[in-house]
């Protein structure tokens, strides 16, 4: 068979595979699609199928045709966020900046905390601590391993339960961009790559003067212009920030944060993100889980996801309660948020491929970490749904008393 033959029977499995299982089995509220997408992701990496079959996925997912789907996978995923950056309102990030700002840093740091005590542990214990880590970066990358918003299924999930674009998911919006540009510096501080340190302040400020000659430009520019023009902005943040060590997504997030929505019309942009969802978020998911290099290693990796499952919840959860005590919000608010933003995805599993790389975890810790964002994810929508069901009818109550 030609790579273009075997190129198409990959993508007829990226398609085929997650929809007939969350279609026959009516997964939907348990794991919505995207999360079914997620996990066979995973199934059809080398982790299952390439130890089932290795031939078979050794035929199938040749070197060829994983480059072609990561390429694919970097594009959906780059205008994914760039549109999440979007539907951000800059005035409410702005106008509400110091309870952004003390949420995004709770529920950053206290499932950082909780996640730095959970790898104590583990230090005890041979086998979990990569052979080129200092004590320090391992108990630092699990930690962050634990803090970790998967921005890109968090939209996914704001956009299920209806809540993208209402005041609620704009602040979890707010919340989660904020943690996902720390997360990122704080991995380079963990490799210790000084340099790119530099690099990543040089981004942050050139980047600050370039908007204001971009917003300035689009403004100026006829609507049939403005998206062509916002690729190439799109395309230069994304390679911008990656070069500065603080990943392509976050340069597309950037990217899209700038930009104001009425450039373009909202039906356009929402024709756009359905296409994207439906055309190229699944060759994400897959080409996300052909990079898990993973062995179970026996039951005490289960003990030790159970483990890190419960930092990150646990320390999400305390960080949003904590914020909600210090900045009053209503009752129910400070649970649904912290689930929310507990949501790992495969982000964490980018983050937890880096460490892996580098030595500073272990195989072991690894598949611990992936059992934990899949875990986590597949308890969001279960949790958050009726919660934010009776969130909505209390509010229409007071309305209807008052």
């Amino acid at each position: 068979m030609s790579t273009t033959e075997i190129f198409l029977l990959a993508m007829l499995l990226i398609f085929v595979a997650p929809y007939l299982v969350w279609r026959c089995f009516n997964t939907d509220y348990v794991a919505p699609l995207v999360i079914v997408q997620i996990i066979m992701g995973i199934v059809l990496g080398p982790g299952v199928l390439g130890a089932a079959l290795p031939e078979y996925h050794k035929f199938v997912f040749n070197p060829d045709v994983v480059k072609t789907l990561n390429g694919i996978a970097q594009w959906g995923v780059m205008l994914f966020v760039m549109l999440a950056g979007i539907e951000l309102d800059q005035k409410k990030v702005w106008q509400y900046r110091r309870e952004s700002a003390t949420t995004a840093g709770l529920s950053l740091g206290m499932p950082l905390l909780f996640g730095c005590g959970a790898a104590l542990v583990l230090v005890a214990y041979p086998g979990w601590m990569g052979p080129k880590a200092q004590t320090w970066q391992f108990l630092l990358g699990t930690g962050m391993a634990c803090a970790v918003t998967a921005l890109p299924v968090l939209v996914l999930l704001l956009e299920k339960l209806d809540i993208l674009r209402q005041p609620m998911g704009q602040r979890i919006l707010r919340y989660a961009s904020l943690d996902d540009v720390a997360i990122w510096g704080v991995l380079a501080l963990i490799m210790l790559d000084w340099e790119r340190v530099g690099r990543q302040l040089g981004f942050l400020l050139g980047f600050a003067v370039l908007t204001f000659a971009f917003r300035r430009l689009m403004a100026r520019l006829p609507r049939g212009d403005r998206w062509f023009v916002a690729m190439i902005w799109l395309i230069a943040c994304a390679f911008a920030a990656d070069w500065a060590g603080l990943h392509f997504m976050v340069g597309a997030f950037l990217a899209g944060v700038v930009m104001d929505a009425e450039w373009f019309g909202q039906e356009q942009l929402d024709g756009l993100f359905k296409n994207v969802l439906l055309v190229l978020m699944p060759v994400f998911f897959l080409s996300t889980g052909l990079r898990t290099k993973w062995d179970l290693g026996g039951y005490s990796v289960f003990f030790v996801g159970g483990l890190l499952l419960f930092a990150s919840v646990g320390g999400k959860l305390a960080g949003a309660h904590i914020a909600g005590k210090v900045l009053g919000w209503k009752p129910g608010e400070a649970t649904i948020i912290g689930w929310l933003l507990q949501s790992k995805g495969l982000i964490e599993i980018i983050f937890a491929n880096i460490l892996l790389d580098k030595g500073i975890i272990t195989n072991e810790t690894f598949t611990a970490l992936l059992l934990m964002a899949v875990g986590s994810t597949m308890l969001t929508i279960p949790i958050v749904h009726p919660k934010l069901n009776r969130a909505q009818h209390r509010a229409l109550v007071g309305q209807a008393s008052s």
